[in-house]
């Protein structure tokens, strides 16, 4: 069982790395106009508000993106609970999207695929790593 928190903290991190970094290649892609403070949150709804239909596409990417790349790395290390490990960093992804929802207003679509993306492509990840490993089947 240890084996699987310490599976899903490195889900956990992986994840955050992607979506990151995603969200900084966005910001080089689809620069915020020149001179606009990004300090708090009510600057970052603003951002939100004013993006192209495409940046903002690109940051569900990335939300989708860290979930599966997480998933994979937790599902990977979890071998044995390999869906439970991968599932738990997608319950938390989807945990963030509500609570930065709540924070940051979005449109209602980048909310909806924030949610419901992480989870089947957790599952995806956790199918593509392999057969669960069971003492008979190392």
């Amino acid at each position: 069982m240890l084996r699987t928190l310490l599976a899903i903290v490195a889900g956990l991190i992986t994840a955050m790395l992607v979506i990151f970094g995603v969200e900084a290649a966005g910001m080089l892609l689809f620069p915020p106009p020149a001179g606009m403070p990004l300090d708090t949150e009510a600057d970052l709804a603003r951002l939100v508000a004013m993006s192209s239909p495409a940046a903002k596409a690109w940051l569900v990417f990335g939300w989708a993106l860290g979930s599966f790349v997480g998933a994979w790395v937790a599902a990977r290390i979890g071998r044995q609970h390999r869906r439970i490990a991968a599932s738990a960093v997608a319950l938390f992804i989807v945990a963030g999207t509500v609570m930065n929802a709540m924070v940051i207003a979005h449109p209602l679509w980048m909310n909806l695929l924030g949610i419901l993306l992480p989870v089947p492509l957790a599952l995806l990840a956790s199918r593509l790593v392999g057969p669960r490993v069971t003492p008979g089947n190392p």
